[in-house]
């Protein structure tokens, strides 16, 4: 299975993904400055990861190849709750797994309620948690 892509700097924008050290991470804040007559353009970006929250930067011409992780978004069940962790099962596959819920989530989060939650580089991410009708 493939994780990432090939894209341009110039492509990215704020709130997209980018690959900075081996690292899935969503862009914050974007830089570009044109150096002179016959310079390129170069980006600088400040991106946070999304496993650890983590501060990454990376500067290169607008040209220039980046690595963009493939992300999906898919919805699941939460089957229990053991402390930190949650037991999903996938809305479309069935599947079950076990994601860390993050701090502002645990008081949100309870059995039966649906979520959202992130795949990126093999790992899953909880994103949010809705809300019963």
């Amino acid at each position: 299975m493939v994780d990432t892509i090939f894209a341009q700097m110039g492509d990215l924008k704020v709130g997209k993904y980018v690959m900075i050290e081996g690292l899935p991470c969503r862009v914050v804040s974007m830089d570009k400055s044109k150096p002179g007559k016959h310079g390129a353009a170069k980006i600088s970006i400040v991106a946070m990861s999304l496993f650890d929250n983590t501060k990454h930067s990376l500067m290169k011409s607008s040209d220039a190849d980046c690595e963009v992780p493939l992300v999906e978004r898919r919805r699941a069940q939460v089957i229990s709750i053991d402390g930190t962790s949650a037991n999903l099962m996938d809305l479309e596959t069935f599947e079950t797994f076990e994601v860390t819920v993050p701090e502002e989530m645990r008081e949100a989060i309870e059995a039966g309620k649906e979520t959202q939650y992130m795949q990126v580089m093999g790992r899953k991410l909880l994103l949010q948690v809705y809300e019963k009708e």
